[in-house]
């Protein structure tokens, strides 16, 4: 079972570089995203009401071309990445002081939600009509993903990186969807264990550590 950095969101409140400093706000709506120079950013977000929606690979292609993307607008660099069935998690790095964790992933989000609703639509999916939302009378919104930012949290230790790095990879494992990290295609852990086919072209572009990043 995913561990509680899925189940909530964590906003840090930073004080200098000691993480026992770190407080966190237990609440999806007062969740904030900051950026401080050097700083990589692992970032979850679910499937509307943690549904296993991401269990297509079709869809998964496409969500990792909306990644690649939203990369490349965002100047935001793919650090890792594990695409689970009900939710994604992404370790990233800015490449730009004034980088907007909010735009990146509606970069990631909505032009996928998008793409999935032309889908849906074209096969006249009853899942449509699941995932469409009466939000007051005579409006209704497609939700593919759960409302709010998500989980956001800064890091910039060597120690955190590596952890985080480590609870990504294993996170198919642990829910036993896979025995090995390295056998989850939907993943960033063949390239960090160097393994042949290690960038595959139907997943997005994985940047690996910025220099310093782990010493």
């Amino acid at each position: 079972m995913c561990h509680w950095l899925c189940q909530c969101v964590v906003s840090p409140l930073i004080q200098g570089n000691d993480r026992r400093n770190e407080k966190a706000v237990l609440h999806r709506k007062l969740v904030k995203h900051f950026h401080e120079v050097g700083h990589l950013h692992e970032l979850t977000f679910s499937c509307y009401q943690r549904m296993p929606l991401l269990t297509n690979d079709t869809w998964r292609e496409e969500l990792s071309r909306c990644i690649e993307s939203a990369g490349v607008e965002s100047e935001m660099e793919l650090v890792g990445f594990v695409f689970m069935p009900e939710h994604v998690h992404l370790l990233v790095y800015p490449k730009s002081p004034n980088v907007s964790i909010s735009f990146y992933l509606a970069r990631v989000k909505q032009p996928f939600s998008k793409r999935i609703r032309e889908i849906l639509a074209a096969e006249g999916s009853p899942l449509l009509s699941q995932l469409t939302l009466q939000e007051r009378p005579g409006k209704t919104c497609f939700r593919f993903w759960q409302a709010g930012p998500g989980f956001d949290r800064n890091l910039f230790s060597s120690e955190a990186i590596a952890s985080s790095l480590e609870y990504i990879h294993n996170n198919p494992v642990n829910r036993r969807l896979c025995e090995q990290a390295m056998q989850r295609k939907w993943s960033s852990a063949r390239y960090y264990l160097d393994l042949p086919s290690r960038q595959h072209p139907e997943l997005p572009t994985i940047h690996g550590l910025p220099d310093g990043a782990i010493s």
